[in-house]
């Protein structure tokens, strides 16, 4: 199976999973690996913050891992151009490496708004191990951290902050906070969650500026009113890394466009991850879901193709998951269809909401919000992301759920969910590192 020379360009989930795939389905073709950073888990990161594992914990292959995969490294340097006509990446020191198939997975990166002092450096994102380790450095243990936007980001290290800040302030320039993730009524669960357990949270607030201000910042906000805070947080979005592809030649929307066996236009390019704008599970879309299931999917998916098989993807699957203090919340597939038809049920005294989106007999989206011990106890938010990844019709169980919100485990065993799912893996197989 080998006799190729595999380029891949990232070295995140994406690209290592990719990786793993073409040894683990034998194929022993040269692959050569071209990062800017070494391989890492960003999805540990801000455990790393919490401080509840080192920096040897976020990595994802060791060097004796990679020599044992027989991956030749170019780390500490970017690619700068695709020319498919010679099937060469050039990078930025100037090396041109040739290529048979090639798996562009550059992921993203932290995006900033375009304001004064937001790109100060002593004005920080969290998305890279770099980041991680310079706020790590930098956080103080009694201090004040602001963190602009409430999105995912601020979410997934939001127990971090909480931990280690003596205050934690949330400025977010939309009405509500997680605003591309959950409902109204969801996002004022959290929020009064949040304000009892003293995280202050000001929406609809437009910052305007960021100074310096004796040894932290302040922050100016359209209305003039500012904050002041020893550390600030820039938490406002991601932008995929697609600028050195401007002449490449790729069809290019929000991400690289790829097909169900993630093939760009051009001959033996492939695309994945964050960077890759592939079906959507619900609806067919092409869309981009720079999220870690949908990174390792696309990873092994594009792998077996590079090496030969015919693997087509089904889509990705919309999803965030985030918990907070105690309070878990995920949002998954078309949570916010217009169009759907929504089952809802609601017991403030106990935190807990459930939200149903339907067509027809198949439910095409969720909200989930509980207590951790509630909802992962009896696996709930696996359950509901089962019946929405299948789409399974549900018939006279969607009434039941109607009545029983609360009540989703028959409901998933008696449609025979998990038989559903079990034949859907990508490959087939599970995904693994080969054994040595």
């Amino acid at each position: 199976m080998g006799n190729k020379k595999h380029v891949i360009i990232g070295a995140g989930t994406a690209g290592l999973n990719a990786i793993r795939t073409l040894r683990q389905i034998g194929d022993d073709s040269e692959i050569t690996l071209i990062s800017g950073e070494p391989p890492y888990a960003r999805m540990v990161l801000p455990y790393f913050l919490e401080r509840s594992i080192t920096e040897a914990h976020t990595s994802t292959a060791t060097p004796q891992q990679l020599d044992k995969w027989g991956v030749d490294r170019k780390f500490g340097v970017r690619a700068v151009q695709l020319d498919s006509a010679r099937k060469t990446i050039r990078l930025d020191n100037d090396e041109e490496i040739p290529y048979d198939t090639l798996l562009i997975a550059t992921g993203s990166s932290a995006a900033r708004p375009p304001l004064p002092g937001a790109d100060d450096p002593s004005v920080h994102t969290f998305w890279t191990l770099a980041d991680a380790l310079d706020v790590n450095g930098k956080m103080a243990s009694k201090g004040h951290t602001v963190a602009v936007g409430a999105g995912f980001i601020t979410f997934t290290i939001l127990n971090a902050l909480m931990e280690r800040s003596s205050k934690v302030t949330i400025v977010e320039a939309e009405d509500r906070i997680l605003p591309r993730m959950v409902d109204e009524t969801a996002a004022e669960m959290m929020a009064n969650w949040l304000t009892a357990k003293g995280v202050e949270i000001r929406t609809g607030v437009r910052l305007k500026e960021v100074s310096p201000q004796g040894e932290g910042h302040r922050l100016t906000f359209e209305d003039n009113a500012t904050l002041d805070a020893d550390l600030v947080l820039m938490a406002t979005g991601i932008r995929t890394n697609l600028e050195w592809l401007a002449d490449s030649g790729l069809d290019i929307q929000q991400g690289i466009l790829v097909d169900e066996r993630m093939r760009t236009n051009l001959p033996d390019v492939y695309a994945a991850g964050d960077v890759a704008q592939g079906a959507n599970r619900i609806g067919g879309e092409r869309e981009v879901h720079a999220i870690e299931p949908t990174a390792m999917d696309h990873g092994r998916v594009a792998a077996a193709n590079m090496a030969g098989q015919q693997v087509a993807y089904r889509g990705s699957l919309l999803m965030n998951i985030v918990g907070v203090a105690g309070l878990d919340m995920a949002s998954y597939g078309s949570w916010d269809n217009p169009n759907a038809e929504v089952i809802t049920g609601h017991a403030a005294e106990r935190n807990a909401y459930r939200k149903y989106l339907f067509d027809g007999e198949r439910m095409i989206g969720a909200i989930i919000v509980g207590p951790h011990a509630d909802v992962w106890s009896g696996n709930e938010l696996g359950m509901i992301k089962g019946l929405v990844q299948t789409g399974q019709p549900l018939g006279a169980w969607k009434e039941w759920l109607r009545e029983n919100p609360f009540s989703v485990k028959k409901a998933f065993l008696a449609q025979g969910t998990v038989s559903t799912l079990l034949p859907r893996t990508v490959l087939g197989t599970p995904s693994q590192s080969p054994r040595g």
